[in-house]
């Protein structure tokens, strides 16, 4: 048994219920910060207007949208969740250390972004060491693998 395994039954065996909650909020939370991303295109061409390789911005863009959508839905139900969750934490390190650097840190602009995208991180890292735990699409599939 390879450490990853032991890492994950121990995890499963040692999941605390309330993770899940915090699971659901989670998912939901970057799913509606997708939304708001595909929504609010003005903010995304400015974005790639002012940069000097538009393409990757623009590509960068869609990715970051597209695994907030699918990814936070998929947290959301515990459905494949440890990839989603891997998907999910570049952006989020990107947006603290990156995004928030220009904003500056304590900046009082900035504040509230920095902190929600710090608080997303850690989650992430919670949710990707525990699992998707009891009430999650993954531990049905595990527990009925022939339906």
């Amino acid at each position: 048994m390879n450490t990853v395994s032991k890492i994950e039954t121990w995890a499963d065996s040692h999941h605390p219920k309330w993770i899940d909650f915090i699971r659901v909020a989670l998912g939901l939370f970057i799913l509606y910060k997708g939304v708001l991303f595909v929504s609010n295109v003005d903010v995304l061409m400015q974005m790639t207007q002012n940069a000097d390789i538009a393409f990757f911005n623009m590509a960068l863009a869609h990715y970051v949208a597209f695994a907030h959508l699918v990814g936070g839905l998929l947290i959301a139900i515990g459905l494949l969740t440890r990839i989603a969750v891997i998907v999910q934490i570049p952006i989020l390190i990107g947006a603290v250390f990156f995004v928030n650097i220009k904003e500056g840190f304590l900046s009082t602009i900035n504040n509230m972004e920095f902190a929600f995208s710090l608080v997303v991180l850690v989650l992430l890292c919670v949710i990707l060491f525990f699992g998707s735990g009891k009430f999650s699409v993954d531990r049905w599939m595990k527990q009925h693998p022939n339906e």
